[in-house]
């Protein structure tokens, strides 16, 4: 069971999803965090003392999340097809329901700060896609594709769309598009 502390950061990391989804980087402040957390500002501080650090937390929880479930399922024995079903259809709704997403707000973060921190979550990210193409080629339910070279696609792909369509209204066949593009790569299908 996790402890008092624990469970409020966790809370204050998924109430402020929502306000980072809603208003980007730039325009969340501590008072907002307070707000929707209806935490004193003293306790808010007491879990983060800025809104970057609160941002790279729920990033970091993110990215660990996701990488986990990747793990997790490939140790259970997991078809990788499955996995991988199940990763394009969440990267394909990300990609189409841009609004409840954090495009913009990674976007706007990455304009304040080195890029060492993404640096880092681009790696975790690699690290995970190769892991589960390398289990999905084993197990011959991939192609034998060029494993770096389809980490890439899928990576850049699917940032690409991210930074852009904040920018632009990229169209939900273009998105299903990409997400088909990558499966035929991997599974011939």
């Amino acid at each position: 069971m996790a402890a008092k502390g624990e469970k409020t950061r966790e809370y204050i990391l998924n109430e402020s999803y929502i306000l980072f989804a809603k208003k980007g980087f730039k325009q969340v402040t501590m008072k907002d965090v307070c707000e929707v957390t209806n935490m004193s500002r003293g306790g808010l501080y007491s879990h983060f003392s800025s809104t970057g650090e609160l941002f790279e937390e729920l990033l970091e929880v993110i990215t660990q999340n996701d990488e986990m479930d990747f793990r997790d399922r490939i140790k259970k024995g997991t078809p990788a097809a499955v996995i991988l079903d199940d990763a394009l259809k969440r990267m394909e709704h990300e990609l189409i329901n841009d609004e409840d997403s954090l495009n913009t707000a990674m976007y706007e973060y990455a304009q304040t700060v080195d890029s060492g921190f993404f640096e880092r979550l681009h790696k975790n990210s690699e690290k995970k896609w190769k892991e589960l193409i390398k289990y999905g080629i084993k197990n011959g339910e991939f192609n034998d594709v060029d494993v770096d070279e389809i980490v890439n696609m899928i990576l850049f792909s699917y940032q690409g769309v991210r930074m852009w369509n904040g920018i632009i209204t990229i169209k939900t066949k273009t998105c299903r598009s990409i997400i088909r593009n990558i499966k035929r790569q991997l599974t011939g299908e």
